[in-house]
């Protein structure tokens, strides 16, 4: 098994077909425990590298600061230069009025602790992770664009949880009027149960030529096949324990979606998640899916994905689910 590379949006920049998010890194769960420490993240690492992966997706937030570290830490006994490190910035790492968005202060602030935790001199991606509307965008995008000129970002790029078209584009439109580094991709959900992009959003993208880079490209666990239409959902699973879940995911349409995907599988030899995945691998305006795992099983399942061809009439039959 091996991930092929795909150009970084509009750069000339090579990644993996498919990048590894590392949001449980270092993260708590509700009753204290570590779901993933640093032991299992670096065996998560090794695996994905392994695999021909190179493209690795961090947040200053993600564990409290303990993802980029453990990375940071792995990085140490490799080089540096053959990996793709993105982060984020927005969310607080400070308790004060000034520890959080999108201000120069904070990003100024901010980037030097994602550079210190990652032990690098530079990140290869730095996305804004939320919008900032208490910022004039001329700020944060003139501080942004010093990053780049400093040498200590390469790219810049823009995530989302709710789509906003209008914003990314004003932003890019202020960049090009100033000169500023513009955003060059964009990360937003998207999968085959939310689709909520493949208006305004997705069109912006293509217009400005960002690149794609979704998050939760298996709908919080929907689309692995574990729920069935009209069944209770299985013990300890999201479906079971968070009522917002269920209310956004086990819907019909949603089931028309996943049954389509697990129809899919059968004929191609494969699970619903690695059909759902192959589905945005091979989606004309995506760049790289983010795939996250908790096991190195889990993981080399994900990756398998990258190997599935679907025909374009199965591509169309999904595309069309819902």
């Amino acid at each position: 098994m091996g991930l092929d590379t795909v150009s970084l949006g509009r750069t000339g920049t090579k990644v993996s077909e498919l990048a590894f998010g590392t949001w449980r890194f270092g993260r708590e769960n509700d009753e204290g425990d570590v779901e993933i420490g640093k032991e299992r993240a670096h065996e998560l690492l090794d695996a994905y590298a392994a695999a021909g992966g190179n493209f690795i997706d961090t947040a200053d937030m993600y564990g409290d600061g303990r993802s980029e570290e453990y990375i940071g830490d792995w990085l140490a006994d490799r080089d540096r230069e053959e990996f793709v490190i993105a982060s984020k910035i927005y969310w607080p790492t400070r308790e004060d009025p000034n520890g959080w968005g999108l201000s120069r202060k904070h990003l100024r602030n901010s980037i030097e602790g994602i550079l210190d935790r990652l032990g690098t001199d530079y990140v290869d991606l730095l996305y804004v992770h939320r919008w900032d509307d208490d910022t004039p965008v001329e700020e944060f995008m003139r501080t942004l664009d010093g990053f780049v000129r400093d040498g200590k970002v390469n790219y810049l790029g823009a995530s989302t949880l709710e789509p906003n078209a209008w914003k990314v584009a004003k932003a890019n439109e202020i960049a090009d009027r100033r000169g500023y580094e513009p955003f060059k991709l964009a990360q937003p959900r998207y999968n085959l149960a939310n689709r909520e992009i493949e208006g305004n959003y997705l069109e912006m993208c293509t217009d400005y030529d960002i690149g794609v880079v979704p998050w939760s490209p298996l709908a919080g666990g929907f689309l692995t096949g574990k729920y069935e239409r009209d069944a209770e959902p299985p013990e300890g699973t999201r479906g079971a324990t968070d009522q917002q879940f269920r209310e956004s995911y086990l819907t019909p349409e949603n089931f028309d979606a996943l049954e389509a995907a697990e129809a899919i599988a059968d004929a191609v030899d494969a699970t619903p998640a690695q059909v759902s995945l192959a589905w945005l691998v091979h989606h004309g305006r995506v760049t790289a899916p983010i795939v996250g795992a908790r096991t190195v099983d889990q993981l080399e399942e994900n990756l398998a994905a990258a190997e599935i061809d679907l025909t374009a009439d199965q591509f169309d039959r999904l595309a069309n689910a819902k």
